[in-house]
């Protein structure tokens, strides 16, 4: 066994001892406590033995970071689907992400029928100026074609430093053509307004940033203002929206209510049990509100719907939705690295966890063909958009939907 492995079984050895020892108490008090002890020795020995063969035998030379690095992405990966070891760059990303903000090119995009296609270009993005066009088929990012599958890779090779070139490829019209393009600060916003008709608001979350409460107490202070006095109603619409920062939902959740627990949740640490609830103050002054939903409404979304739908402050229309009752706490390590780990459980005001199970709706109504690339793009289609309908119905059944895009 080499001096390196050997360094690393003792390093192994040690972590493993220490948990043996913090869970298990003392070594020699009873045969218990031992039997802990050979296991972390087994196991450790286990380690040392596979890293050793692969570093010896496997088909190509292998680096000891990198070798370790996989086996703590690996360690942190198995425990269920949300966990996950960061290295620098990826938390660098996801702090970025939570602000509302990042750096690349601009452009939504989607796997579609294994092709990744650009839902839309932002307005004002690098994208947007070079000519890229919603419905684009992005084929390559700097010659390198992009495969299948691998979405969440294709995303990172369009970031970059600001002020940094970067080559997509795109295929329209069976043509393929290159745009050239510098990175810049791109600033998302989460929250899309509109009228559907006099005196009734609709606004879209697309995701749950640091800014997203900030933004749609704007939206809503904005609508009241065109509309020269209080809202009538207003329709707030969590469709595919896939969660983001706990505390954004919370605040959300809290513009619409004036008391009232808001979530709770239950872990081993202290830090993982909180209960949050809500102030005095309605930003609505207790107008109707209508919530859709659907299977791609998650975790922050869930919080949102759920607290609303417990303090009967909303109706919920839509289908189930997705079901994510965990919370994720980003945990920095040395040298810029980080782990996100699920460290809670959390539950609705009735205390009930939505895990595997999401939000019931209280109106079932299914989700129309083809509404999810058209919510990406930030299109209302109000004439076959069966949940918007329902939700304008539930509102104010004689309502009339207008065209007047904020």
């Amino acid at each position: 066994m080499s001096l390196k492995i050997r360094a690393i079984l003792v390093v192994v050895i040690g972590v493993v001892m220490g948990l043996s020892l913090s869970l298990g108490g003392g070594l020699l008090n009873d045969t218990k406590p031992q039997t802990k002890e050979e296991l972390a020795w087994e196991q450790a020995q286990l380690f040392a033995e596979v890293l050793e063969r692969v570093k010896r035998d496997y088909v190509e030379p292998l680096d000891d970071a990198a070798l370790l690095e996989s086996a703590i992405r690996g360690m942190v990966d198995d425990l269920d689907a949300h966990s996950e070891y960061l290295d620098a760059g990826e938390y660098r990303d996801i702090r970025i992400s939570t602000t509302g903000s990042y750096t690349g090119v601009g452009i939504e995009v989607a796997e579609i029928g294994g092709k990744v296609v650009v839902i839309t270009p932002i307005a004002g993005s690098p994208a947007a100026r070079s000519g890229i066009r919603s419905g684009d088929e992005l084929l390559a990012v700097d010659g390198e074609v992009i495969e299948p599958g691998v979405l969440k890779k294709t995303l990172k090779r369009l970031r970059g430093h600001a002020g940094s070139r970067v080559r997509l490829t795109v295929m329209r019209d069976d043509v393929a053509v290159d745009h050239e393009m510098r990175r810049q600060i791109i600033r998302v916003a989460s929250v899309h307004k509109e009228f559907l008709s006099p005196g009734y608001g609709y606004v879209r979350v697309s995701q749950f940033s640091e800014n997203t409460a900030r933004e749609l107490s704007r939206a809503v202070d904005d609508l009241q203002e065109l509309h020269a006095g209080m809202l009538d109603g207003l329709v707030l619409d969590l469709r595919n929206n896939p969660g983001g920062v706990l505390d954004s939902a919370v605040d959300v959740s809290d513009l619409f209510l004036d008391s009232g627990i808001i979530v709770t949740a239950d872990g081993r640490s202290l830090d993982s049990r909180f209960t949050r609830s809500a102030h005095r103050g309605d930003i609505l002054d207790g107008a109707p509100m209508v919530v859709i939903v659907n299977s791609g409404s998650a975790s922050a979304s869930e919080i949102v719907a759920g607290a609303l739908q417990d303090h009967n402050r909303a109706t919920i229309v839509g289908t189930a939705t997705f079901g994510k009752g965990l919370v994720q706490t980003v945990m920095p390590l040395s040298r810029g690295r980080a782990i996100k780990l699920t460290t809670s459980r959390y539950y609705t005001p009735s205390g009930d966890s939505i895990h595997e199970i999401g939000i019931t709706p209280d109106v079932l109504v299914e989700d129309s063909p083809g509404f999810p690339d058209l919510s990406l793009s930030g299109l209302l289609d109000r004439e076959s958009d069966a949940q918007l309908v329902e939700a304008i119905q539930q509102l104010h059944p004689t309502a009339v939907m207008h065209s007047n895009a904020q």
